[in-house]
């Protein structure tokens, strides 16, 4: 939930990378439209008062089942504004690096965790991927953040920043 006077909603993000340097993706849509669909990193608003660290692995378990991961640090920082769902969401996002030694995508694929999903991700998360930069940067779907297979080359080549990039606001 925003705070008052604030009406953004802080987000948590994982960019989950295997042993080969797939990243993990969740494919949405809006729920009353399966054509207008898009990939996404997982993650999701902060509950409570728990830190965006502490908010990015309970949204990496709720919506994957995945609890194996080593978190690192905040690698991009990004505001967006979208429709979904009937509604408007602002928010500002901050995108965190994990690694999983679970197996290659080949050995072991990804599962969405039906039981940890809200009413609304139920109706909207069909499924989740493991991509190679090169199938990102070849791809014809959405994916948001829209510069993600320019930033994974970058963060495989150079490594995580000593600081968080501040990505361009990205308003759909």
């Amino acid at each position: 939930m925003p705070e008052p006077g604030d009406e953004r909603r802080k987000v948590a993000r994982v960019v989950l990378l295997d042993p080969d340097n797939r990243i993990l993706l969740l494919h949405g849509h809006e729920p009353d439209d399966p054509a207008d669909d898009w990939w996404f990193t997982p993650g999701g608003g902060l509950e409570g008062d728990e830190t965006r660290a502490q908010a990015a692995l309970r949204e990496l378990a709720e919506e994957t089942g995945m609890t194996d991961v080593e978190l690192g640090p905040v690698l991009w920082e990004r505001s967006c504004s979208f429709p979904f769902a009937g509604r408007r969401w602002d928010q500002d996002e901050w995108y965190f690096l994990a690694r999983t030694r679970r197996p290659t995508a080949s050995e072991a694929g990804p599962m969405i965790n039906e039981t940890g999903l809200t009413d609304l991700e139920r109706r909207s998360v069909v499924g989740a991927r493991w991509w190679t930069y090169r199938e990102l940067a070849e791809a014809h779907e959405t994916v948001y953040p829209t510069r993600l297979a320019e930033l994974l080359n970058r963060l495989l080549v150079e490594g995580p920043p000593s600081r968080p990039l501040v990505l361009d606001t990205e308003i759909v």
